[in-house]
């Protein structure tokens, strides 16, 4: 494990785990949130996004968390390991609205300062979508990664993302 790849649906608790993953592993943590979007919550240009992303990948080790489907197929071809949370869309729903709670009109420590915490419309949408509009193209590309010899680790709770965690200091 030196190329963790942690993706799934906004609210699945990506960065947290990727965090922890990071403090059980000691591998250094990359959040996309916080290299995409620019201050008052600019996108960058999808070019240099893929520019910065292709140096990234080429290091030794990382932990890698956040979506970004333009660039998954690259993301999971440079991973040795994918972690795919995949919590019921209730549960990510829920998180997504704890966190704007927990965060309100200031930016995480997975984001951009100038990119204080919002939920939109679009992006609670998005959420509710992603079982039926993303997570097939997801499965379908963990599968490719699984027959080229990546691990796939498929949790579908929050408890099986801590049991996964703790099974890591045993």
């Amino acid at each position: 494990m030196k190329k963790v790849l942690v993706i799934g649906c906004g609210g699945a608790g990506k960065s947290t785990f990727a965090k922890r993953l990071g403090a059980a592993t000691g591998l250094s943590v990359i959040h996309l949130d916080r290299i995409y979007w620019r201050p008052g919550w600019v996108e960058m240009p999808k070019p240099e996004f893929a520019a910065i992303l292709d140096e990234i990948l080429a290091r030794d080790a990382w932990i890698m968390d956040g979506n970004y489907s333009g660039t998954l197929a690259m993301r999971m071809a440079a991973a040795d390991t994918i972690v795919w949370l995949d919590p019921p869309r209730a549960v990510c729903l829920a998180g997504m609205i704890v966190r704007h709670v927990k965060n309100r009109g200031r930016a995480r420590d997975d984001m951009d300062p100038g990119c204080p915490e919002r939920l939109t419309p679009e992006f609670v949408e998005w959420i509710w979508r992603y079982q039926t509009r993303n997570a097939p193209k997801v499965a379908a590309l963990c599968d490719e990664a699984r027959a080229r010899g990546a691990e796939v680790v498929h949790l579908r709770s929050r408890a099986a993302a801590d049991e996964y965690l703790t099974a890591l200091h045993s």
